[in-house]
Order: structure tokens, then C-alpha cells, then sequence
């Protein structure tokens, strides 16, 4: 499982993909996507827009990314 910690109120699933280091591109997202190869707890999701909130979580392949809030202070 992969853990991204965000620390603003959302991230893209596109954004989330890439940092994550699961796609290369937005050319990549795009095309996972349309497969229907991605799940947004538990459910197909085809929007690289979609927003991603603490504690969403993101399957795509084999691999599980977990969105959480930073516990950094700026």
C-alpha cells in the first residue's frame, strides 16, 4: 500500500496517480481510466478530475494508494 499525504482539502486522482509514482503521465491516467482499470473505494471511477479526500482510496493494477492529511505544519 502506498500512503499520500496530502495537505491541502483534496488532490486530483490524476495528481495522486502521478505523485504516487503508479503512471507516468496524463496521457497514462487517461488511458487506465478508460479501461475501467481504476477503483475509487471500491467503485469504477473514469474522471482524472475526480477529488480525492483523506482517507479515500485509490486501486489501480495491483497496487492500493491510501489518501491521508499531512500532519505537517507550515
Amino acid at each position: 500500500m502506498i500512503k499520500l499525504e496530502i495537505d491541502t482539502p483534496y488532490i486530483t486522482l490524476q495528481q495522486a496517480l502521478k505523485l504516487s509514482g503508479i503512471i507516468g503521465s496524463g496521457g497514462s491516467a487517461k488511458a487506465i481510466l478508460q479501461q475501467n482499470l481504476v477503483l475509487v473505494n471500491d467503485i469504477p471511477e473514469q474522471r482524472r478530475g475526480r477529488k480525492l479526500i483523506p482517507g479515500d482510496q485509490v486501486i489501480v493494477f495491483d497496487e492500493t494508494l491510501l489518501i491521508e492529511k499531512s500532519n505537517h505544519e507550515h
